[in-house]
């Protein structure tokens, strides 16, 4: 296990939530430090997280997921932290994954908590669970592992994933799974999953409704081709410019 570890906890417009999961990890008896990234919310959300003991990082106005998670690393290299881990703020990661989820580092530099190995009640259907699985075998292709959730955000990163991510995380939609992890994947990191399950969400509605989502994802798998070609293109670039030198 690595000896300090950051919690970051993404939240927006989150302020019914945000006090439980931070308690809940609290509560759980994880020593490692929370910080909570209030991305552009519009309610009570940095006053809740600041209350039940999170250090709170306000964001002008709303950057998405992505652009939030880049601040939490940026802050995790800064204060020298050995590992990071994405905790949703809506209660659906369960803090006593944690540990587990951390547990991966051991074996590789990025660990996925995934949703659809084997452990929970967790599914979808249709074409959103087609995309998913589509998804999930091109990145274990690219990940050179098999991985059966590619688009989970609980996640963790040692401190060469941390330096990636500061230098790339995309802000747009699924480029904080997909995006990322396919440049993390082409800069030499190695990749595992550890099974967990996953819960409800704790209050409202997710910020993507099912139909969107599904949009979303059809989307992702073309966000997906373009990221693969794009990281492929610029390898051999450097491939041919180091061959000329």
């Amino acid at each position: 296990m690595p000896y300090r570890v950051l919690i970051i906890v993404p939240a927006w417009n989150e302020s019914r939530n945000i006090g439980v999961t931070v308690s809940e990890i609290r509560a759980a008896g994880i020593a490692h430090d929370v910080v909570v990234i209030d991305d552009g919310s519009t309610d009570d959300t940095a006053n809740v997280a600041r209350s039940s003991g999170a250090v709170v990082i306000p964001l002008p106005f709303n950057l998405g997921v992505g652009g939030a998670m880049r601040v939490g690393f940026t802050y995790a290299q800064r204060h020298g932290y050995d590992a990071a881990i994405q905790v949703d703020a809506d209660g659906q990661h369960n803090p006593a994954d944690i540990d587990r989820v951390l547990a991966g580092l051991s074996v590789a530099d990025i660990s996925i908590g995934a949703r659809f190995a084997d452990v929970g009640d967790y599914s979808v259907r249709g074409p959103r669970r087609w995309a998913m699985i589509f998804l999930a075998r091109v990145m274990s292709r690219v990940a050179n592992t098999r991985l059966t959730d590619a688009t989970s955000g609980f996640r963790a990163a040692n401190k060469r994933a941390i330096d990636q991510y500061v230098r790339y995380y995309p802000a747009e939609y699924f480029g904080d799974t997909l995006d990322s992890l396919v440049a993390a994947c082409h800069s030499g990191l190695t990749v595992t999953q550890v099974p967990v399950a996953m819960r409800p969400r704790l209050h409202g509605q997710p910020s993507q409704g099912t139909f969107a989502a599904t949009a979303y994802l059809l989307r992702a798998v073309f966000a997906l081709t373009l990221a693969i070609l794009r990281r492929s293109k610029r390898t051999g670039l450097r491939v041919a410019g180091g061959a000329q030198a």
